[in-house]
C-alpha cells in the first residue's frame, strides 16, 4: 500500500528533524538542525526560537518543559519564556560533532545520537539520559539513527546510516541493553538510507529513508507493508500524533539540493489507520 502526504507546514529547513507530538499541549515541535531552529505549529499559527548552536531532538518533562539536546549538551527548556537551563554536557569538549536523532524509551531514558558535523565516519555514539546519569552505549558509529522503542519497552531499534541496515536491541527492565543487537530489517541493501524512525502501537516500525521522499513502514518482522511518499527528496523523520495519534508526521530536510524546489524541507503530514504511542516523559 502507498500513500501520499500533504503539506503541514511550509517554512523550509535546511535540515528538518527531530519531530515530537506533546502528547499534554497537543501540538507538534521540531528542528532545523543547520538553522538553529525550533519549531512548531498552533492552531494555524508558526511558531519558532532561535538559537547560537545545532540543536536536534527533544523530549517533554511537563507540559511547560521540555528536555533539547544540542551539540554541547541536554537541556531543560521552557516553553513559554524560550529559556534553557543545563542538565548535562554532551560532547562540549568536541567541536567537531553535534546532536543527531533521539527520543525517549518508555521508562523515561532519553537516547540521543551523535555524529561529525561533516558526517565522519566514525565519529558517531549514542548515549542514554537516565536519571542524571549519561551513559555512551555505542561509539565508533558514523550517522546514529532510527532510535525508537517496542510499545512493551522490551526492545530498542536504531541504525547508523552509511551501514544501511536498522537493528534490534533488547533491553533489560531499567531500559538499559542487555547482550548485542541484532538485525531487524536492511533498505540499505535495497539502495536506501534509514534515516529516523518510529515504532506504531501495533509494534510497526516507521522508517524515513533519506533521498527517496518515502516513510516505509516495517512489520515486526522486518517485512515492508505500507509506502508513504513524500515530496520532499530528503524524508528524515516521522512522528505520530493528532486526533488519536493516527496522522503520521513527516520532517525533510533541503541539505545538498540544488536550486531546491518550495517542497523540500517542508513538514508533511497523511492519515493512517495504525495508532501511534504517545511519546513518554523524560525522568530527569
Amino acid at each position: 500500500m502507498t500513500d501520499i502526504a500533504t503539506v503541514f507546514d511550509e517554512r523550509a529547513c535546511e535540515l528538518g528533524e527531530g519531530p515530537l507530538w506533546h502528547p499534554l499541549r497537543k501540538h507538534l515541535f521540531w528542528f532545523d538542525i543547520l538553522g538553529h531552529r525550533l519549531l512548531s505549529r498552533v492552531n494555524g499559527q508558526a511558531l519558532e526560537w532561535q538559537f547560537s548552536e545545532c540543536h536536534s531532538a527533544a523530549g517533554w518533562i511537563d507540559k511547560d518543559t521540555l528536555l533539547i539536546a544540542s551539540e554541547t549538551g541536554l537541556w531543560r527548556f521552557d516553553i513559554g519564556t524560550g529559556h534553557r537551563d543545563l542538565i548535562c554536557e554532551l560532547e562540549a569538549n568536541n567541536p567537531d560533532t553535534r546532536s543527531n536523532d533521539g527520543r525517549a524509551d518508555p521508562k523515561g531514558g532519553f537516547w540521543i545520537g551523535t555524529m561529525g558535523k561533516r558526517a565522519e565516519a566514525g565519529y558517531g555514539a549514542i548515549y542514554r539520559y537516565y536519571r542524571g546519569e549519561l551513559r555512551n552505549l555505542w561509539s565508533g558509529l558514523s550517522i546514529p539513527n532510527s532510535i525508537c522503542f517496542s510499545p512493551d519497552g522490551s526492545t530498542a531499534y536504531f541504525a547508523d546510516t552509511q551501514q544501511g541496515r536498522i537493528l534490534k536491541q533488547p533491553l533489560d527492565h531499567e531500559g538499559w541493553p542487555k547482550g548485542e543487537p541484532g538485525a531487524f530489517a536492511d533498505p540499505g541493501s535495497e539502495g536506501f538510507n534509514p534515516d529516523g524512525s518510529v515504532v506504531d502501537a501495533q509494534g510497526g516500525l516507521w522508517n524515513a529513508q533519506w533521498g527517496a521522499g518515502r516513510v516505509v513502514r516495517y512489520s515486526q518482522d522486518g517485512e515492508v507493508d505500507r509506502i508513504i511518499e513524500v515530496a520532499g527528496l530528503h524524508s528524515s523523520c516521522p512522528a505520530f500524533g493528532g486526533p488519536n495519534m493516527q496522522t503520521l508526521f513527516v520532517t525533510t530536510a533541503f541539505e545538498g539540493i540544488a536550486n531546491p524546489n518550495p517542497s523540500q524541507g517542508c513538514v508533511y503530514q497523511v492519515p493512517v489507520e495504525q495508532s501511534g504511542v504517545p511519546e513518554h516523559a523524560v525522568r530527569c
